[in-house]
């Protein structure tokens, strides 16, 4: 089995809203050295597959459920866990 963490962000041309509302509060609370906030999505995905299709199984879960790819981006990593024995 594998773990994937896959990380979602907004492409660097998408304005981020959300981003700019935590960075004025950071702000507010006295944190003056915050320049930019960018906010995103993160997923843990467990996959039961062969090694041979571990990305490219993480590639069209990513494509066709997770991000929208007119305004985001992702990076993904994969690591191997072992099961837990009963």
């Amino acid at each position: 089995m594998y773990l994937i963490k896959v990380k979602v962000t907004y492409k660097e041309s998408i304005l981020d809203p959300q981003g700019q509302s935590v960075c004025n509060a950071c702000h507010q609370l006295g944190f003056e050295g915050v320049r930019d906030v960018r906010v995103g999505k993160y997923f843990e995905v467990t996959l039961d597959v062969a090694a041979s299709e571990v990305d490219e199984t993480v590639r069209a879960l990513c494509t066709e459920l997770l991000v929208n790819h007119t305004m985001e981006t992702y990076t993904y990593e994969i690591s191997g866990i072992s099961e837990v024995l009963a």
